[in-house]
């Protein structure tokens, strides 16, 4: 596939290396620059994902990378997204539809029907953007997977990339993981890697120089520069392994008031779409954390149980873990429970899932109500009344509700129906990003508090959630333009691979 608008290959070290905030940065740099730019990620792996406006889902990444952009998200930047419901088999979804399930092993049998819908899509893009910048999938240097790669090498060398591989020195180890990589990889892949890009660094960067320069002495590759470490990057984590069990999300501002909220949200094995608490988090005094053991639900105002992949897995882990009963004894306290999506299933009485698990199960049963699973998945972007306050958000779900009509609901839909329940101090939603807008926020933390007894709490007036994630990818721009050789950047995309790139021994590979 060749083709004349320019691109490349963001590939990492390693998992969370930093591929997925380095090409929001880098769309976020070209953007600025006047450049229709458009992000690319051929396979994602991840349960956090939006719906776009067309009504498909791809990676939450990948929207987030559109937002840096400044256009609209598009099924065409995750051609394949991979949503993980075990540890053996996840749903396949192709242009922002599912295409069924699969195991690692059945998988590979897909590879090359997926590999030409991967690059016919590059390629439209391509066409109709000034740049694209691509997104690798963990490590190019998983050998025992190149073979059937889609998303890393097999990619570059189907289109013609440049590569530039990233690594975390916050782990330790860069170089040996930038080096190693490189070495890894087999001469037709090595003559793709067009340089490297350290990441997450904290400290002198002159400390760095003489490590940077004989890397490029041992590699004939150069470092394009390195990014700092920044404590105001953290929203929008590509994948929910990034939220540490029970670590605090976010940087908590001091309280308005005279209390911090305290907000548990049980850090669930399959968890998805995590980043729903995000915007709780973004408020002043609001301490929000991930939990795995019930100790944490006894100090926490309100509860807030997250989407899953796999529901009814999920909840038999609450239960194994005590997590369950430590919730069921918050809410008959009188404090505030919320759940949304699959954490909004488990609120009900009973679970019928014939679709993701194939078990029928009694729920927790806080809320009078049933669900079933259909084969078809729902998918929008709904708008309501919540509150009193409009409201939108998205959908991505295979659960119906059964809910009797004495039931609140927590949305009034726009005719006349309603979503989601309310009941006492329990409430739940099958909608996402519903903290995303602002005034419903702010009236739900309000609410929740006056029930938790923290009458010292004050909720901020004028914290605007949009406002703080354009800050964020407006960082981003800065640090690709300040700490970055975007003459270098702009010589990869505008003219390719440098020619004469050598390759590099590793005993595997021969030189």
């Amino acid at each position: 596939m060749k083709s004349d608008v320019n691109s490349l290959l963001v590939a990492g070290t390693t998992s969370d290396a930093g591929k997925s905030v380095l090409v929001a940065a880098l769309c976020r740099w070209l953007s600025r620059r006047g450049a229709r730019v458009a992000p690319f990620k051929a396979q994602n792996m991840s349960n956090n994902s939006v719906v776009t406006t067309s009504g498909g889902e791809i990676g939450r990444a990948q929207a987030v990378q559109a937002m840096a952009a400044g256009v609209e998200s598009d099924v065409r930047f995750n051609p394949v997204l991979l949503k993980p419901g075990s540890d053996r088999t996840s749903q396949v979804v192709v242009l922002g539809r599912v295409a069924g399930e699969a195991t690692a092993l059945s998988y590979r049998e897909r590879k090359a029907e997926l590999l030409h819908t991967v690059t016919a899509t590059l390629s439209e893009l391509r066409s109709e953007y000034d740049y694209v910048i691509c997104e690798g999938a963990g490590s190019p240097a998983e050998i025992n997977l190149r073979a059937q790669d889609i998303a890393n090498m097999g990619l570059a060398r189907a289109a013609e990339l440049p590569v530039l591989v990233v690594g975390d020195i916050d782990r330790g180890g860069v170089f040996a993981q930038l080096f190693g990589t490189l070495a890894l990889l087999d001469p037709a892949d090595q003559a793709l890697v067009s340089g490297f890009v350290v990441n997450k660094f904290r400290g002198e960067p002159e400390l760095l120089t003489p490590g940077l320069r004989e890397l490029g002495e041992l590699t004939g590759r150069t470092v394009h520069g390195v990014l700092p470490w920044s404590e105001e990057l953290w929203l929008d984590a590509e994948d929910s392994l990034s939220y540490v069990a029970d670590g605090v999300v976010g940087r908590p501002a001091p309280p308005v008031g005279e209390q911090w909220l305290r907000v548990a949200v049980p850090r669930l094995p399959r968890v998805s779409n995590a980043t729903d608490v995000e915007a709780l988090a973004a408020e002043p005094g609001v301490s929000v954390r991930f939990v795995t053991e019930p100790s944490r639900i006894a100090d926490a105002d309100l509860v807030v149980l997250p989407g899953s992949k796999s529901t009814v897995a999920d909840l038999d882990w609450l239960r194994r873990t005590g997590l369950a009963e430590a919730v069921l004894e918050h809410a008959a306290a009188g404090l505030p429970v919320l759940g949304i999506c699959g954490g909004f299933q488990m609120l009900g009485k009973r679970i019928v899932d014939h679709v993701e698990s194939g078990a029928e199960i009694d729920a927790l049963g806080l809320l009078d109500m049933e669900i079933e699973f259909e084969t078809a998945k729902t998918l929008g972007n709904p708008t309501g009344i919540a509150l009193r306050q409009p409201v939108s958000g998205y959908e991505i779900h295979h659960g119906r509700v059964r809910r009797p009509p004495e039931t609140d609901p927590l949305v009034l839909l726009p005719d006349g129906n309603g979503e989601g329940a309310l009941h006492g101090s329990v409430a739940g939603t099958h909608w996402h990003g519903l903290f995303e807008n602002d005034a419903f926020r702010r009236d739900f933390l309000e609410r929740a508090a006056r029930i938790a007894g923290r009458t010292g709490f004050r909720v901020a007036a004028d914290t605007s959630f949009a406002e703080l994630r354009r800050v964020q990818l407006d960082l981003l721009g800065d640090m690709v333009e300040h700490h970055l050789d975007t003459d270098a950047l702009l010589r990869l995309l505008d003219r390719g691979v440098p020619a004469g790139l050598p390759r590099v021994s590793s005993g595997l590979v021969s030189p």
